[in-house]
């Protein structure tokens, strides 16, 4: 596996972007399944609903997405809007083996994790707040982007902690893709992100790395 820096412009501090890009590897959908149903049990046996807020990586995702000017009890941070449906006993669907990953990923270290198309988003990127007026077709529709986290190419914004674009969405065919952690910097590590990676490709292996690295604030 070879390290790369993407070229990444940070105009929100206090972030660090972990990425990967992944190809996928085919494996029997029961290997993806139970790595999913394992990834829930944990979370399940590590986190509760009632102190959810008080774990230090959901308190320091929710500061930074108040500093961008998005209150995040009313636009949750994916990965606490995956963590709550989780706990109440719901099960991770089963979507794509990469997305598939993305979520166990996003569990294990309790951040917002996307994975995108490769192609469909073109570097280089820029990692901002959304401007007045400024929205995109999601993948829950049309969605407004004023004072919200996300990142954006020259035909603007594709993604977000909150929800991704259509524009990058991972389909049936899709055997190449981005993966990218939103890290709160100085809370969780680059190395952090990538062992959980690493952790669960040893679990299930339906995806091969071909490059990784991290940009932004080092905390």
């Amino acid at each position: 596996m070879d390290d790369v820096r993407l070229e990444v412009r940070h105009e929100l501090p206090g972030w660090r972007l972990f990425w990967a890009d992944l190809e996928l590897v085919d494996l029997p959908p029961a290997a993806i399944g139970r790595l999913r149903g394992e990834v829930a049990e944990r979370a399940r046996a590590s986190h509760t609903l009632d102190r959810l807020a008080d774990h230090p990586t959901v308190a320091a995702v929710r500061r930074l997405f108040r500093q961008a000017g998005c209150d995040p009890t009313r636009h949750r941070p994916s990965s606490e809007a995956l963590l709550r449906r989780v706990l109440k006993g719901e099960a991770l669907p089963a979507i794509h083996p990469l997305v598939d990953l993305n979520n166990c990923l996003s569990l294990e270290l309790v951040v917002p994790a996307c994975v995108m198309a490769r192609g469909a988003a073109v570097p280089p990127f820029t990692l901002r707040a959304g401007r007045e007026g400024e929205t995109m077709a999601s993948l829950r529709g049309r969605f407004a982007l004023h004072g919200k986290p996300l990142l954006a190419d020259a035909a603007g914004p594709f993604g977000t902690p909150i929800t991704d674009s259509e524009r990058v969405r991972v389909g049936p065919g899709t055997r190449r893709a981005w993966l990218v952690a939103y890290l709160p910097a100085g809370v969780v590590e680059d190395a952090c992100a990538a062992g959980a990676l690493a952790a669960l490709l040893a679990e299930a292996p339906v995806a091969a790395v071909r490059a990784a690295g991290a940009t932004g604030d080092v905390g």
